[in-house]
Order: C-alpha cells, then structure tokens, then sequence
C-alpha cells in the first residue's frame, strides 16, 4: 500500500464484501436449514449472520479510527478498530454458544432433508468462503489490519464448518435416517468451530489494545535505518507498538556526549524524518537523546 487512505479504503472496501456476501449466505443457508429441518445448516447460517455483524462493527471501527486527534483523543482514534473487533467477538461466541445447547437439546429428534439442492447450498458455501478468505487475507497482508485479518482466519474457519454440514447431509443421504444424530453432532462441531473462531478473534484484537511488541523483522528494519542517520552511536531502546493500521515508535539514540543540545536536537530530527519517510505505517515517532558513552541498565523489552 502506498498510503493510509489507501490501506483504509482497501479494508473497507474488504469489510464491505464480506458483509453483503455473509448476509446473503445466512439467508440461504437459514431458509434451507428451516426447509430440510437441519440442525447444522442453522447453525451455519447462524454463524454467517455473526460474520455479516463483525463485518459491520469492523467497518464501524475503521470509520472512526480514520478519525484526527482531537482534544478530548490527542493519539487519535486508532484503537476503535480493535475495540470493535473485541466486542464482536463475544457476540460471536454467545450465539455459537446458544446454538450448541439448542443441538443438545434436540438431538437426533427428526431426520434432516438431504435433497440435492440441500447439498448444493452447502456445497456452493464451502467454495464461496474459502474464496472469500483468500481475498481477505490478501487484503490484511496489504493493509496489516487485525481486525482484517481475524475476518479472513473468520472465513476459512467457516469453510470448515460448512464442509463438516455438507459431509453430514452427505453421510445421512448414505447411510439412512437411522443416522440423523450425525447432523445434530455436526452442529456442534461447527458451533465449537465458530466459539474457537470468536476467541481468536478476540485474542487478536485485544494484543492490540495491550500494546504489543510490533514484527521482530519491522523492529530489527527500523533499528537499521535508524543507526544509518548520521551521528547517532547507538540506538539504545526501540520499542515498536501497533494502533490500529499504524505504528507509534518511542526511540532512544546515544550521541556524542560533547555535542550540544541544538546539535542532538538536529540529529534527533534527522531520526525522526527518515523513519516516517522510509516506513509509511508509522503514525509518530519520539526521540530520545542519551550521552555517548553510556552505561546501559540492565536489558528489558526493545533494547540492547
């Protein structure tokens, strides 16, 4: 990507297929698992109307986190695309969680339809979310997108679900319906799928509200082009964090100790303009100044 707004209007734009397509594969799915009286089909689109709401609260977040600082948020709003994809997440898990008792609850009460338009439903979904995850995911490599990315692994984790329907509906098709507590057991398979997909994305999105550590190879990248600037000794601490598609840098270099404070100020200025013009993700990057030599304190997180 070659700009922010650039990165921002790609991961809208991903968010917004995602939505359209989820919302329509649930009203499908839940008109052909009311009609075959499937349990697990249900659950499918059950799920598929989670996905079709992360993907409005991803949209959400990222409409405000494009946001400028104001008084009240003088870091901006970045954090809301993470704070939306925390909060959809255990709306994800709830529902995969209601779902699972109510397949319990039924187990194995009346054989499900496994008509052949049944199975092409099922089918067609298996191949329209693998694709759809192979486009998001191209777009959160693009974009370094959290939310985007929990989306994507969102996608495929639904591929699965949908592959384990299918191989149900097929299986009763086969074997009779002596065996319709197949489906039952598939939606539950598929309601854990989807409680594991919502605790992944809520891990994902919280790491960025806790602040962690960026890349080890966008850290060890930084701390090169930084040692490069002419006048810095060493670079003493780096720490790296993410904000929502954007990065915040706290740096430390060591310059010679008899240099003055307008010429540490100038070498200063000199780390800050080539880090924000060699890497576009940054959003700020602060510069601290240390005497060269220095004794360093005992190692901690980002430094040497």
């Amino acid at each position: 990507m070659n700009s922010k707004s650039e990165r921002y209007r790609e991961a809208n734009r991903a968010a917004l297929v995602g939505l359209v397509v989820n919302a329509l594969l649930g009203l499908v799915k839940l008109a052909a698992g009311v009609w075959a009286l499937s349990g697990a089909l249900i659950a499918d689109a059950v799920n598929s109307f989670g996905d079709a709401l992360s993907s409005i609260a991803v949209l959400y977040g990222l409409s405000v986190a494009q946001r400028p600082a104001d008084d009240e948020h003088p870091y901006g709003h970045t954090r809301a695309e993470a704070i939306a994809a925390s909060n959809v997440s255990v709306v994800i898990i709830v529902s995969a969680a209601i779902v699972a008792w109510e397949a319990m609850r039924r187990w194995g009460d009346i054989p499900p339809s496994t008509e052949s338009w049944i199975l092409a439903v099922a089918a067609g979904n298996v191949i329209l979310k693998e694709g759809l995850f192979q486009y998001i995911i191209r777009v959160s490599l693009r974009t370094d997108s959290a939310s985007i990315l929990a989306n994507a692994w969102d996608h495929r984790a639904d591929a699965f679900c949908s592959l384990a329907v299918l191989i149900s509906l097929v299986a009763i098709r086969i074997l009779g319906a002596d065996y319709a507590w197949i489906d039952t057991a598939a939606a539950l398979v598929v309601s854990l799928m989807v409680i594991a997909s919502g605790v992944h994305l809520f891990r994902a999105s919280a790491s960025d509200l806790m602040d962690v550590q960026a890349r080890p190879e966008m850290i060890s990248e930084i701390r090169e082009a930084a040692a490069d600037v002419e006048g810095v000794e060493e670079i003493e601490t780096l720490l790296v964090r993410k904000t929502g598609l954007e990065y915040l840098v706290d740096i430390h270099i060591e310059v010679r100790a008899e240099l003055t404070v307008e010429e540490g100020h100038r070498i200063s200025h000199l780390v800050k303009d080539r880090l924000l013009e060699q890497f576009e993700p940054l959003r700020d990057v602060l510069v601290h100044i240390e005497p060269y030599p220095h004794e360093h304190p005992v190692a901690a997180t980002g430094r040497e």
